[in-house]
């Protein structure tokens, strides 16, 4: 595989882990609020690129120091050989998260069954109506998202779905749907929206604190833990 980005250390990407987080290229979506655009629509224009052999080496010395390594993109299941690269990494003792937006339920499910991956987070972009909207493809499917959804909630592995929220995209009723179609889902996160500098599209706004800290009681009652990101 080749990687486009490598965080060294991170104290919050990897839920009670001290890791690394590795960045592959290329998505299948194009969401307007992507802060990664490079790694989505141009990867082979990144400012890094990494061989796998480099990333196993990097995390051979870090034995010891690193709980676990993330998988995040782009979007990492777009790469076929991500299962043998996780099986891999594993193998050297660590704890693996995988970021994923759930289009590829049927790589989600196999990685799931190796028992390569320890923790998912999948990005829930919105209520499944507005998805293409959201997503930034038209006639989106929204199928395989639902799929890859039940399968963590069915599933045996750790997992959370989170949500960035976009003033342009979202509203309190699409977090209602999406807490009625999730119900029950084990822990759910709201990110601000930052502009990184570096989206996909333009003139895109976050929520207030006040107003992200009550969407999240609004759908409390729905999960069995709602917490936010990038929230003083």
């Amino acid at each position: 595989m080749i990687f486009c980005g490598l965080q060294t250390l991170s104290l919050v990407d990897f839920p009670g882990k001290v890791a690394a987080t590795v960045f592959t290229g290329g998505c299948n979506l194009r969401c307007p609020y992507c802060h990664n655009a490079r790694l989505v629509t141009a990867p082979a224009d990144a400012r890094e690129h990494y061989e796998e052999r480099e990333i196993l080496a990097f995390l051979s010395s870090r034995r010891g120091l690193l709980d676990g390594v993330v998988l995040s993109g782009g979007e990492p299941l777009l790469h076929e050989d991500l299962s043998d690269f996780a099986a891999r990494v594993k193998a050297m003792g660590f704890a693996v998260k995988l970021d994923t937006n759930g289009c590829y339920p049927q790589r989600l499910r196999a990685l799931l069954e190796t028992g390569s991956i320890d923790y998912v987070a999948m990005d829930i972009k919105n209520s499944l109506p507005k998805y293409p909207l959201t997503v930034g493809v038209l006639g989106f499917d929204t199928a395989p998202v639902a799929e890859s959804a039940a399968l963590l909630m069915d599933g045996p592995a750790d997992y959370e779905f989170r949500t960035t929220l976009v003033r342009e995209f979202h509203t309190p009723a699409d977090l209602l749907s999406i807490a009625q179609w999730l119900k029950g889902a084990r822990r759910y996160f709201f990110q601000s929206f930052m502009d990184s500098g570096e989206l996909i599209g333009s003139g895109l706004h976050g929520f207030s604190s006040d107003e992200m800290r009550a969407f999240a009681e609004t759908v409390r009652p729905f999960y069995g833990e709602v917490s936010l990101r990038g929230v003083e």
